[in-house]
């Protein structure tokens, strides 16, 4: 586990959300060398298989913003990087950095962070009371259509406005980042060379959507000052047909286990 109290105040720190992207998915592309970005960075190339604290989008990162990202799949206890100060946890730990706000981004700003998110799924989208709950957490905070689910070039077009809150920055501003990735999630299917609507979503589909993900995440790091922190984490996985069962927002397997990797930037 990182030291957290080393890091927070003296590095940037990026939160990647692949949202829906599920751990076996991301493990089998990983091991096969698909996606050779995201591997080279992640600690032995391979993802943590880790729980989601929620089953879908809003649920998943209301938790998260609270310090309470996906848990490692063994048994713990497990201490946890951030949290909030309250008496009697027991997974605040020496290396955890504790704050005195309901939320992470608050507790961030208040060390002199400034907070921006990019949101990529409707829960981000700030054109409804519910859209705009999880982006009023941050400074500033970033949505468009292109930036959605319907949009084949969603992730690039997302980084491209990475790119504007960074130069922006001053140099002696820390930043803490969210980034809400959305080219995972449903619908995904023209992400499949050869694919058409009436296919619909698959796993295949799924997968070759993380492809297209590893493909333009390179630019975001490159992005990215150093010395820089990164969390890239699914949110919850969705199913695909499995036992009957289509989407998320379920106690599944396949949307309760999810892919976890935590670095620094060379």
């Amino acid at each position: 586990m990182h030291d957290m109290n080393e890091i927070i105040g003296s590095h940037d720190v990026l939160l990647v959300t692949l949202d829906t992207l599920r751990h076996d998915v991301a493990e089998e592309l990983a091991a096969s060398g698909r996606t050779p970005n995201l591997a080279a960075l992640l600690p032995g190339g391979r993802w943590e298989r880790r729980h989601t604290p929620g089953s879908f989008t809003y649920a998943a990162h209301a938790a998260i913003l609270a310090g309470f990202l996906p848990t490692p799949a063994e048994p713990g206890p497990h201490p946890r990087l951030f949290a909030a100060a309250f008496p009697g946890s027991e997974t605040t730990a020496e290396g955890t950095w504790t704050f005195d706000a309901a939320d992470l981004p608050t507790g961030l700003a208040d060390a002199g962070y400034h907070t921006a998110c990019v949101g990529g799924v409707g829960f981000f989208n700030n054109r409804t009371a519910l859209g705009s709950a999880l982006p009023s957490l941050f400074a500033e905070s970033h949505w468009e259509p292109e930036f959605g689910v319907t949009d084949p070039a969603s992730l690039p077009n997302q980084i491209d406005r990475v790119a504007e809150i960074v130069a922006r920055l001053p140099e002696d501003r820390r930043l803490f980042l969210l980034l809400n990735v959305a080219a995972l999630h449903q619908p995904n299917w023209f992400h499949l060379e050869g694919a058409t609507r009436e296919h619909g979503d698959t796993r295949a589909s799924h997968a070759a959507a993380l492809e297209h993900v590893d493909a333009h995440i390179g630019r975001l790091f490159a992005l990215m000052r150093r010395p820089c922190f990164v969390i890239v984490c699914s949110d919850h996985g969705t199913a695909y047909g499995e036992d009957g069962h289509t989407g998320h927002r379920i106690g599944h397997e396949v949307v309760w286990t999810v892919p976890y990797g935590e670095f620094l930037l060379p």
